[in-house]
């Protein structure tokens, strides 16, 4: 086991000081599809991570973002983000990372999310607990969601279509706030750490939470989906907390996704419009 989390360390901190390499020199990005942004730091730190891993674990599957993992028959799986945060990382944003999880036969067992601007490498392995830098990490104790700071992400495309606007307005007026910080890797590792009481999102990919999930879970938090059903990398939404706050937070959901809202969106009048 732990080969297999130094190694993935290492591999993390290489990569890192590649995106920091693109990040001085300011390179311009592509459209992925209509909206999704990329960058050839997105491809070089992915060619970077799937190259080490085969040299590695030649055996092993690896799934990764921009698509140049490799599909093996084995019980092992690597889950690659080589840079969380894309549009963060294209408009000079200081919050991005690169991170990666390892699943044995459908249960994560290893995980890191590196922050090469501020240094910060999260990492976990099942039952050894979760550190940052070295350090032991655990979740925050808050009790209430008055008393939370959370995080959720909304999609690059359709954002005005999304759901989630209702969930991150009925939290917001609730508690001491909701960051959008556009680096799901990092939302999740700021749980772990008890920098922020919970996170949600939809629509994420295995690679942006496998990780996370890990972190979370040694951590001492919890992690379901938004129903409360086991957690799915391939589910459909996510809710990660301290495991205190996941009743409250459930039973939140649970009134949104019922069409109940404890604070009606507000209307837009002039009359009411700051000038």
């Amino acid at each position: 086991m732990p080969s297999y989390l130094e190694t993935a360390q290492e591999i993390a901190r290489e990569s890192g000081a590649l995106l920091k390499e693109f990040l001085a020199r300011r390179i311009g990005f592509e459209l992925k599809g209509e909206f999704d942004l990329v960058t050839e730091a997105d491809r070089s730190s992915e060619r970077l991570i799937v190259e080490r891993l085969k040299k590695h674990f030649p055996a092993h599957s690896v799934v990764a973002e921009e698509g140049s993992g490799q599909d093996r028959a084995s019980e092992f799986c690597w889950y690659v983000d080589p840079l969380d945060g894309t549009t963060n990382f294209a408009h000079g944003f200081p919050m991005f990372n690169v991170t990666l999880a390892l699943e044995r036969a459908g249960e994560l067992i290893a995980g890191v999310i590196f922050d090469p601007v501020h240094e910060e490498m999260f990492s976990a392995e099942r039952g050894g607990g979760a550190v940052l830098n070295g350090s032991r990490i655990c979740v925050s104790k808050t009790s209430k969601i008055e008393s939370s700071l959370s995080a959720t992400g909304f999609p690059s495309r359709k954002r005005h279509q999304n759901v989630n606007i209702h969930f991150y307005y009925q939290a917001a007026m609730l508690s001491h706030g909701v960051r959008r910080a556009g680096a799901a890797a990092l939302d999740l590792a700021y749980v772990a750490c008890g920098r922020l009481d919970a996170f949600w999102e939809f629509g994420l990919k295995p690679w942006d939470m496998a990780a996370g999930i890990l972190l979370i879970e040694e951590a001492g938090g919890a992690c379901s989906d938004m129903n409360g059903a086991p957690v799915n990398l391939r589910g459909p939404h996510l809710l990660a907390d301290n495991g205190v706050l996941h009743g409250p937070m459930l039973e939140l959901f649970a009134e949104i996704f019922g069409g109940k809202f404890r604070f009606p969106l507000p209307e837009i009048k002039p009359s009411v419009i700051p000038s």
